[in-house]
């Protein structure tokens, strides 16, 4: 079986933004997968997704910590017409990556206990953001 919808994110502050919740409450058929997997892939050049640990906030302080000197803003980059985040931008969402595939069991996704599905955001003023999310699945 084969499952695919398009969702909307409201737009986001720079930073990570845990959204499984927002994935699961939009797949009312995830519940109806015995054993599959669910491809979330985000639309745009300038953010990204990724999945990491959703118990401690200074993990999510520390990866955008961690990106903002890998691509900083200062560094003499060619591409500038959209303003000074947008091209450390694409640099990060290349980086992070523009999906995440998650495991699904007996209607649920198959994340470890700290794990989350994050939005990673990295504009300073975003606009709304769109997800593809395909489930290909044997049904219960």
């Amino acid at each position: 079986m084969w499952y695919q919808k398009r969702i909307t994110l409201p737009a986001c502050s720079r930073g990570f933004h845990l959204i499984t919740r927002s994935i699961t409450d939009s797949l009312p058929e995830l519940k109806t997968i015995k054993t599959g997997l669910l491809h979330i892939f985000i639309m745009h050049t300038s953010a990204s997704l990724t999945i990491n640990e959703n118990a401690d906030p200074d993990v999510l302080e520390d990866m955008e910590s961690s990106l903002n000197r890998i691509a900083p803003e200062d560094f003499p980059y060619v591409h500038t017409c959209e303003g000074p985040d947008d091209m450390p931008a694409h640099v990060k969402s290349s980086l992070m990556g523009a999906s995440v595939t998650v495991p699904i069991q007996s209607g649920r996704l198959v994340l470890g206990t700290w794990q989350g599905i994050y939005l990673c955001e990295h504009r300073n003023h975003a606009s709304s953001r769109h997800l593809t999310l395909t489930i290909h699945g044997e049904t219960l």
